[in-house]
C-alpha cells in the first residue's frame, strides 16, 4: 500500500468513527466539510430525508469573483463558514453539528467552524 492510499485509509476510518455519534436532524442538521488540495467546500445536510439545506465552496461563482476572500486558504476556509452560515440562516436553520469528516480540527476545517460562529451559527 502506498502513502497515499494509507493515508485515505486512515481518513475513512476517522470518519467512519465519527459518522457513527453525527445524525443531522432537521432541527439541528449536520454541516460537513470537505478539503481537496486547492478549494474547501460546506454543506448543511438533514439526514432524515438525505437533502441539502445550504452550501458553500470557494468555487462558487460569486465568491471567486470577490477580491476580499482571494488569496490565503485561511482566509478562504473563513469565508466560506461565513457564506454556509448565512444561507443556513436564510432557510432558518441557526444550530447545526459540526462533521470534520476525518479531517483534524485544524487549520482549514477550524478556520471555517470559526467562520460559521462568526456569522451566527451555533455548534
Amino acid at each position: 500500500m502506498n502513502r497515499t492510499t494509507n493515508k485515505r485509509v486512515r481518513r475513512a476510518r476517522r470518519k467512519q468513527g465519527i459518522r457513527k455519534d453525527i445524525l443531522g436532524l432537521p432541527d439541528r442538521p449536520r454541516l460537513s466539510v470537505f478539503r481537496s488540495l486547492n478549494h474547501v467546500y460546506a454543506q448543511v445536510i438533514d439526514d432524515l430525508t438525505g437533502k441539502t439545506l445550504a452550501a458553500a465552496s470557494t468555487r462558487d461563482k460569486g465568491f471567486a469573483a470577490d477580491p476580499a476572500t482571494k488569496g490565503a486558504k485561511m482566509n478562504e476556509a473563513t469565508a466560506v463558514g461565513k457564506l454556509v452560515a448565512a444561507r443556513a440562516k436564510e432557510k432558518g436553520v441557526s444550530k447545526v453539528v459540526f462533521d470534520r469528516n476525518g479531517y483534524l480540527y485544524h487549520g482549514r476545517v477550524k478556520a471555517l467552524a470559526d467562520g460559521a460562529r462568526e456569522a451566527g451559527l451555533q455548534f
